[in-house]
């Protein structure tokens, strides 16, 4: 199984971001944290920030949506030309019109799931997405402690997408480091969100080989 190491440019320089994106050739994508301050308690940037971003970054955009009204608003970040959008299903009224949207636009469409909420409902809609993003910490703040309280989430996806015979990618946000990246993939995670363990060392490019190969020695054969 391939893994994939998406670093957030949450724990980059705000003010140097096409820099720090040089700092990171060996990433499979750039995980863009957009926050409304009304979905989360923060707020970080929104549209025309990812229109610029997508205009400098060599990597495909991997676009986090923490906001509110996602029916409305997640279209426009998939016409950026993002590779991939997440939106909350806490957030949608019509989360399967959404995703159908998404791809329509040419984004991959990706569901996310904060820490509370239960899983079942989504299980039998998997093949509208494209990603599952399992929360690790409650969305909102960058370094927070991983919680693996939800591992059972993963492997409940996982089970369900291998039984249904489905390429949907199940991601992973918050306090992924060395030590809790296993942990994740041996639920069942194949793409992982990192933040101060990526951007936050002097060298993101070993920092993101060593997070590959602990990656990759939890990860089931399947």
């Amino acid at each position: 199984m391939t893994v994939r190491i998406n670093p957030s440019i949450l724990a980059a320089d705000f003010v140097d971001f096409a820099n720090e994106l040089t700092r990171i050739p060996t990433a499979d994508l750039v995980h863009v944290d957009v926050m409304d301050n009304h979905f989360v308690p923060n707020l970080t940037f929104g549209l025309p920030m990812v229109e610029r971003l997508q205009q400098v970054s060599e990597l495909p955009l991997d676009v986090h949506l923490m906001l509110e009204d996602a029916d409305r608003w997640a279209p426009g970040y998939a016409e950026t030309g993002a590779y991939s959008v997440t939106f909350h299903a806490e957030a949608a009224a019509d989360p399967v019109a959404v995703a159908r949207r998404l791809r329509e636009i040419g984004a991959r469409a990706g569901i996310a799931l904060k820490p509370g909420t239960a899983v079942d409902p989504y299980l039998d809609l998997l093949p509208e997405f494209d990603q599952v993003l399992v929360m690790t910490v409650e969305p909102g703040f960058g370094g927070q402690s991983f919680m693996d309280s939800v591992m059972p989430k993963l492997e409940r996806l996982r089970a369900a997408r291998e039984a249904a015979g489905l390429d949907v990618w199940l991601q992973v946000d918050g306090g992924i480091s060395e030590k809790t990246i296993g942990i994740a993939a041996e639920a069942g995670a194949d793409t992982f969100v990192a933040g101060s363990s990526v951007f936050g060392t002097d060298d993101p490019v070993a920092a993101i080989a060593t997070l590959r190969a602990a990656a990759q020695a939890h990860t089931h054969a399947h």
